[in-house]
C-alpha cells in the first residue's frame, strides 16, 4: 500500500499559475480528482507522476520525493490524457516494450496479463493506428498496469469509451482499490466520479476547493442555491404562485420569462409542476441557469 502526499504544492508557467498551494494526501482506495476543464488536474497529475517538478512545495510517495527519482516509476502507473502512441506498433508490441523498459523478469507473461485485464487480448496483433479512441484508452491502461504498480494515476480515463468499456473500467478500478492499490483518476464529469470514488479532491482554477468524503461534498453541491430560467403562458401569475408556495427564495420577471433562485433543489423541482397545474398555467421552458460544474465548484470555493 502506498500514499502520495502533496504539501503546499504550486506550479506556474511564466505568469500563469496552474496549481496554487495544494496540500492533499492520496491513500489506498479510489479517489476522484474532480474539476472543470482548465482547473489544473493534468498539471497536478504530472507532478505526482514525476514528469513535472513543483515550482514550490513537495510531492512524495511513501515519504520519498518523486521528482528526479526514477525508481519511483516502478511503483507508479500513469494513463495520460494525451494519445501520443506508436500507431505502427501492435497492441502487444507496445505493452511489451513498456514491460521491458521496467525490467520485468517475464515481460511476455506480464504483457499477456495486462492485455487480459483490459479485455484487449483478442486485438493484441492489431496495429494501434486502427484502434478507436476507447480501445487506445484501454491499451494505455494496459501499459499502466503491466508492471503491477501500487499507485495508478489516470487522467480522464473514460474519454472515448462506449458504455460497455466504461463499465468494465469502472469495475476494474473498484477491484484495484479494494485490493489496496492507490488509485487517483481525474474527471470533469461528476457522475463518473460518483460511481466509484469514496473520496474526492476538487480543484477550481488551480486551487483546492473541497476534499474528503464524496457524499458529504456531493450534498453541498446539491444543496447550493440553484438558478433557473422559466417561461410560461402567464409569467406574472406563475411568479405570484411560486412566491405564495414558498418553494423558491427569489423570483424576478424578465423580458423573456422568470428567473428563480431555490436553495431546496428537491422541493422546488417537485413543487413547480404542481404550482403551475393548480394555477392552470402552461410551462413552456424550465432551464437550469447555473448547472455547470464550474458554478458548482465556484460555490464550494466560496464556502
Amino acid at each position: 500500500m502506498s500514499t502520495i502526499e502533496l504539501a503546499g504544492v504550486s506550479r506556474w508557467f511564466g505568469n500563469v499559475v496552474a496549481v496554487n498551494d495544494v496540500t492533499m494526501t492520496i491513500g489506498p482506495g479510489v479517489t476522484g480528482l474532480l474539476g472543470p476543464n482548465g482547473a489544473g488536474k493534468t498539471t497536478l497529475l504530472a507532478m505526482m507522476s514525476g514528469f513535472l517538478p513543483p515550482s514550490s512545495g513537495t510531492v512524495t510517495l511513501d515519504g520519498m520525493a518523486i521528482w528526479r527519482n526514477p525508481k519511483m516509476y516502478r511503483s507508479i502507473g500513469l494513463v495520460p490524457e494525451a494519445e501520443a502512441m506508436f500507431d505502427s506498433m501492435t497492441a502487444q508490441q507496445f505493452v511489451l516494450a513498456n514491460a521491458q523498459l521496467h525490467g520485468l523478469d517475464d515481460p511476455v507473461a506480464a504483457t499477456a496479463a495486462a492485455l487480459e485485464q483490459v479485455e484487449m487480448q483478442d486485438a493484441r496483433d492489431r496495429r494501434i493506428g486502427t484502434f478507436s479512441k476507447g480501445m487506445k484508452q484501454r491499451i494505455k491502461m494496459a501499459t499502466a498496469l503491466v508492471h503491477s504498480p501500487t499507485v495508478l494515476l489516470l487522467d480522464e480515463p473514460f474519454n472515448g469509451m462506449d458504455p460497455r468499456q466504461r463499465m468494465h473500467l469502472l469495475a476494474l478500478l473498484q477491484r484495484l482499490g479494494a485490493e489496496g492499490h492507490t488509485v487517483l483518476f481525474s474527471s470533469h464529469i461528476l457522475e463518473e466520479v460518483e460511481d466509484i470514488a469514496g473520496t474526492i479532491e476538487v480543484l477550481v482554477a488551480g486551487r483546492q476547493a473541497a476534499s474528503g468524503d464524496f457524499r458529504s461534498i456531493r450534498r453541498l453541491m446539491t444543496e447550493r442555491p440553484h438558478q433557473y430560467t422559466l417561461s410560461s403562458s402567464d409569467n406574472r401569475a406563475l411568479a405570484a404562485a411560486i412566491i405564495s408556495d414558498g418553494s423558491a427564495d427569489a423570483v424576478s420577471i424578465t423580458a423573456t420569462g422568470l428567473e428563480v433562485q431555490a436553495s431546496d433543489f428537491g422541493r422546488f423541482v417537485h413543487a413547480l409542476p404542481r404550482v403551475a397545474h393548480d394555477a392552470t398555467i402552461a410551462l413552456y421552458d424550465v432551464t437550469p441557469a447555473d448547472d455547470s460544474l464550474e458554478s458548482v465548484f465556484s460555490y464550494l470555493v466560496a464556502r
